[in-house]
C-alpha cells in the first residue's frame, strides 16, 4: 500500500509540476511529498525529476516510468470496473473532472452523493483541457466543443455570457449603450487560472472590427465568485456566465447591458472514454447529470432574462 501511495504522489507531481500543489491535493506537506519522491527514486535507483527553485520537471527516466504508472493504474481501474459491472450495483471510486462553475455543479453533485452513497467521488475542478484517458478520469464535464475520438460525449445544456452591472453602479456612472462607451467605465475581467489569459468580452465581429473590443481594465482576477461579488458591490461591470448571475438578475441586484452587441453561446458536454466498458457508476452519473441539467441549466430558461 505504501508503494502504491508513493506512485500516486509521483503521478500527481508529474501532472502538477509542483510539490506544493500535490501536497495540498493529498492533504500532506510539501516536504512529505519531497520525501516520498526521494524514497521512490532511491528504491528505483534513478532520478525521476529535475528540481530547481523555480520548476519541477520529469527526467527521461521519469517520463518512461510515468507511462508505465498510467498503465498500472489503468489496469487497476479496469479490474475494479469489471467487478462493479458484474455486481451491477454502482459502487467504487469515480474520478470526475468539472469546470470552474461551482455554483452550478455543486447542487447537482450533492444530490448525486445523497442518491449513490456507495460511490466515492474524486472531484477535480479546473478550466484546463484535461486528457481524460491519460489522467485516469472516469468522466469529465467541460464547456465548449472537445474533439477526441477516444471519448464519447453527450450534450448537457447551453449557457451564454452576458455583461452585467449593479443598479447602484449604473445610477452613479450611467448605462453604456454602445461598446465604445465602456472606455469611461470600470470594467472587471476574468483570467483563466490554467493559462493566465484574460477572457475577451464576446462582442459581435462588426463591433470588434470597429474598435469596440478594446475594454479598459479596472480589476483582473481568476475567480468568478470574486467578480460577481465586486459587481454586486457596485465596483464595476463584468462579463459573466448567465448561470452565475441568474439569481442576482431575478432579485433585481444586477441588470444586463449591451445585449444587442453580445453573441456567445457555449455548450456543456459530459465525456467519458470509449475504450472502457461503461460501468454502472459512470452510467448513473451521466444519467443523473443529464437529468439535473434539464432542471438547473440556465440555458434552458435564459429567455427569462
Amino acid at each position: 500500500m505504501e508503494k502504491m501511495s508513493g506512485l500516486e504522489v509521483f503521478m500527481h507531481v508529474a501532472q502538477t509540476r509542483s510539490f506544493i500543489a500535490t501536497g495540498r491535493a493529498k492533504g500532506i506537506s510539501s516536504s512529505a511529498v519531497s520525501k516520498s519522491i526521494s524514497r521512490l527514486e532511491e528504491r528505483l535507483g534513478v532520478r525521476l525529476f529535475q528540481r530547481s527553485t523555480r520548476s519541477v520537471r520529469l527526467t527521461s527516466e521519469g517520463e518512461v516510468f510515468l507511462e508505465r504508472c498510467h498503465r498500472i493504474f489503468g489496469e487497476i481501474q479496469a479490474a475494479e470496473d469489471e467487478l462493479s459491472a458484474m455486481t451491477q450495483k454502482p459502487r467504487g471510486r469515480l474520478r470526475i473532472g468539472l469546470p470552474l462553475a461551482d455554483g452550478l455543479m455543486l447542487p447537482m453533485i450533492s444530490s448525486f452523493m445523497a442518491r449513490y452513497s456507495d460511490i466515492e467521488l474524486d472531484l477535480d475542478f479546473s478550466d484546463r483541457l484535461t486528457d481524460v484517458i491519460d489522467e485516469g478520469m472516469d468522466v469529465v464535464i467541460r464547456g465548449g466543443d472537445l474533439t477526441d475520438s477516444r471519448l464519447i460525449s453527450r450534450k448537457l445544456g447551453s449557457f451564454r455570457l452576458c455583461i452585467v452591472g449593479s443598479e447602484v453602479y449604473f445610477r452613479h456612472h450611467g448605462i453604456p449603450e454602445r461598446p465604445d462607451e465602456l472606455a469611461t467605465h470600470a470594467c472587471l475581467h476574468y483570467r483563466f487560472p490554467s493559462t493566465g489569459k484574460i477572457a475577451l468580452w464576446p462582442f459581435k465581429q462588426n463591433v470588434a472590427a470597429s474598435g469596440g473590443q478594446i475594454v479598459p481594465s479596472t480589476m483582473i482576477c481568476n475567480s468568478l465568485e470574486a467578480l460577481l461579488f465586486m459587481v454586486k458591490e457596485g465596483r464595476g461591470i463584468a462579463c459573466l456566465p448567465d448561470y452565475s448571475v441568474k439569481d442576482a438578475l431575478d432579485a433585481g441586484e444586477l441588470r444586463t447591458v449591451l445585449d444587442n452587441y453580445v453573441t456567445h453561446l457555449t455548450n456543456f458536454h459530459i465525456l467519458w472514454p470509449s475504450v472502457r466498458q461503461m460501468t454502472p457508476k459512470v452510467r448513473v452519473f451521466v444519467d443523473h447529470m443529464t437529468g439535473m441539467f434539464d432542471r438547473f441549466m440556465v440555458g434552458k430558461r435564459s429567455n427569462d432574462f
